[in-house]
């Protein structure tokens, strides 16, 4: 019976404590009450926090959708993180790709030019696709998951503990007010006392001052302690902000990894394709043959190039080592257009016609070339030698 009794008295109690709450909440948005203001320091830590968690989700959503486009799979992969459970292994889409090439070349024949290029770029496609799952589980242990503990951890904390204090700032201003009214009323009382002797209602508001500021006291000072607390969870953003710049530091070297990988693949894969015969008859013994135009994608750029130990440099043709090795000069016909990236490159553009030749000392990716009084370096991978 006693612990109903306390049960029932608690409950009144929080109920009390709850209206109170609203009533000056309420009277504060209408204009009615007076409201303690936070010192400039803590507001400032509060907006720190909140654009701190905004721009980190939406950082943090962004950078799942790059690394996996598709929605359905997110959402795949979001349900089976919640129950704790692995989701199935499935191809992604350069495997997938290259699957279906590896499949086509070997249907089509792997001693024909076709099948046999549709297999190595088959081939290619899935290391492209393992490098893809490698880039994807590097981020999300070293860049994802930093970002998600502090969404779901760190600042669900700092939002329990700011909700504690406008709590703790409402009890607060609600005893301020119950206080400046019991004074008022006490006032008044001492007015009519002087006409009318009521001694028992003096002392009894009286008595509610003392209590009143007794209360204020109190809720002063949890307010106070409850202010300190959110400001050293709140101080702990600059910490996050090191924590998380490490994180970006560790994905930008897996994305350089990543991209310099698929460089290298690519780069193999055109040497092979290149050494492919640059005509050969079609499928149906047709008499007239096709000419295939041998592949020579342009380069990331030549200084992207030099940028990267692991990738090698693209490869130069026979042609281009004899004009090297002469003084002498070329025409060549441009395959890419380019815009050049400063003053001493020349911009092309794609099937027109210029002069090339080799300065000693020049980078082995690069010759001058000349457009009538135009004149500046060129990449060698967007160029085709004329005879």
């Amino acid at each position: 019976m006693n612990i109903m009794d306390f049960n029932v008295k608690k409950l009144a109690a929080d109920a009390g404590t709850f209206l109170s709450r609203a009533v000056q909440f309420t009277e504060e948005k209408l204009g009615q009450a007076e409201k303690t203001e936070l010192d400039a320091h803590l507001e400032n830590l509060l907006s720190k926090a909140e654009c701190t968690k905004l721009w980190t989700e939406k950082i943090m959503k962004q950078t799942e959708v790059l690394l996996q486009p598709n929605p359905n799979a997110r959402i795949e992969e979001f349900v089976y993180e919640k129950l704790d459970r692995k989701a199935p292994s499935r191809m992604n889409n350069p495997e997938l790709l290259g699957q279906y090439m590896i499949d086509a070349g070997n249907e089509f024949g792997p001693g024909t030019a076709y099948g046999n290029a549709l297999i190595k770029c088959g081939e290619t496609q899935k290391r492209i696709g393992t490098a893809d799952r490698e880039l994807i589980q590097t981020s999300a242990i070293n860049f994802l998951t930093p970002l998600r503990n502090f969404i779901e951890g760190d600042y669900k904390t700092i939002t329990k503990e700011r909700k504690l204090l406008q709590n703790k700032r409402l009890d607060l201003d609600a005893a301020k007010t119950r206080l400046k009214k019991a004074k008022v009323a006490e006032a008044r009382a001492a007015q009519l006392n002087t006409s009318q002797p009521e001694e028992n209602n003096i002392m009894m508001w009286a008595e509610e001052v003392t209590k009143s500021e007794q209360e204020v006291r109190i809720t002063q000072s949890e307010f106070d302690r409850q202010a300190e607390i959110t400001r050293l969870l709140l101080e702990g953003i600059s910490s996050t902000h090191a924590h998380h710049l490490r994180c970006l530091n560790d994905f930008v070297e897996a994305q350089m990894t990543y991209y310099a990988q698929c460089y290298q693949y690519m780069l193999d894969l055109q040497k092979q394709l290149g050494s492919f015969p640059s005509t050969f008859l079609s499928n149906d013994n047709q008499s007239s043959s096709a000419p295939v135009q041998s592949v020579s994608a342009p380069s990331v750029l030549a200084s992207a190039s030099a940028s990267l130990p692991s990738v090698s440099k693209s490869v130069v043709t026979s042609g281009i080592t004899e004009l090297k090795s002469s003084s002498g000069s070329r025409k060549a016909r441009v395959l890419y257009d380019y815009d050049a990236a400063n003053s001493s490159e020349l911009s092309l553009l794609a099937d027109e016609v210029i002069t090339v030749y080799s300065i000693p000392g020049m980078d082995s990716d690069w010759l001058m070339g000349e457009r009538g009084n135009q004149k500046g370096k060129v990449p060698i991978t967007y160029l085709e030698l004329l005879n």
